[in-house]
């Protein structure tokens, strides 16, 4: 049974982000699997929210089985979840965070301050950086803590910037109007999609807290087992990477998607290999 339920995990992560399969997938079991069904939940709770006709759950319903997760039945993710738990020290609050966090969400359509972009940041992604504390390290203390959390909220920075073109579509738009109004870039100015150096300097300025972020995030890794901070830094690094195809692409976000290349995914990954000196499984895993 564990055996199928990871299976339909690993196709989810697989599908909805090949960064973090091919980061993840370096795992020794059973953190690999743990990794995988995290991943698993997290993309029901998000298509809930931004596919709710195609999604297997509404939020209302994912929380009410998770409420009473020992009798969740009829699909793969309960079993999944149950193992997931009592596997690992894990506990259900960042989950429901996350949760909240995307309930909010549905109903926003814009961010006013740098504060409330943080705290999305935190709500829709640092979350499962605390998720994924207690599967990647063996004994996470507060400092761990907030590392993970720093972590993933740098991750939600690289998907606002990327995505600035398709959530504007969906009439939605996370660059918050303080920052905005700091770089002179009207509202107006986002609407038709301008490229100019007040909008340059706007992404460059949370594309600097990315990486500040990251590099929080990134701190305590010697602190990880090796192979968990070698997946990490893998993950970190390759999604870093997607702020400077956005450069490249000069800032063109909205109708052009940052795609790292399967190349610079290998060399990162040899790079990262050779440092670590670890004995990593075939390398095609590194790419999609």
């Amino acid at each position: 049974m564990m055996e199928e339920f990871s299976r339909e995990c690993e196709e989810m992560i697989r599908k909805g982000s090949s960064t973090f399969y091919n980061a993840f997938n370096f795992l020794e079991s059973p953190r690999r699997e743990a990794v995988f069904v995290i991943y698993a939940f997290c993309r029901l709770i998000d298509d809930s929210v931004d596919e709710p006709e195609e999604a297997p759950f509404t939020l209302e319903e994912l929380r009410h089985s998770f409420d009473h997760l020992e009798n969740a039945s009829g699909h793969f993710i309960w079993p999944a979840l149950r193992w997931l738990f009592s596997e690992f020290p894990i506990t259900k609050q960042p989950f429901y965070n996350q949760m909240d966090g995307q309930a909010y969400d549905n109903v926003r359509t814009s961010i006013e301050t740098f504060y409330e972009f943080e705290a999305y940041c935190y709500d829709v992604a640092g979350t499962v950086g605390e998720m994924l504390l207690p599967v990647l390290h063996d004994n996470p203390d507060e400092k761990i803590r907030t590392s993970g959390i720093y972590l993933g909220k740098a991750m939600q920075i690289v998907n606002i910037i990327r995505d600035v073109g398709e959530d504007l579509r969906l009439g939605k738009r996370y660059l918050p109007l303080d920052l905005m109004q700091k770089h002179r870039y009207e509202e107006s100015q986002l609407q038709k999609h301008e490229i100019n150096e007040n909008f340059i300097a706007l992404v460059e300025e949370l594309r600097q807290t990315a990486f500040d972020w990251f590099k929080k995030g990134l701190a305590y890794l010697n602190d990880y087992p090796s192979r968990s901070a070698f997946c990490i830094e893998l993950a970190s690094v390759a999604y870093g990477e997607i702020l400077d195809v956005v450069e490249r692409n000069r800032y063109q976000v909205f109708t052009e998607r940052a795609i790292v290349s399967d190349e610079r995914k290998l060399e990162i990954f040899f790079q990262l290999n050779q440092r670590y000196q670890l004995n990593n499984p075939e390398v095609s895993n590194v790419v999609s």
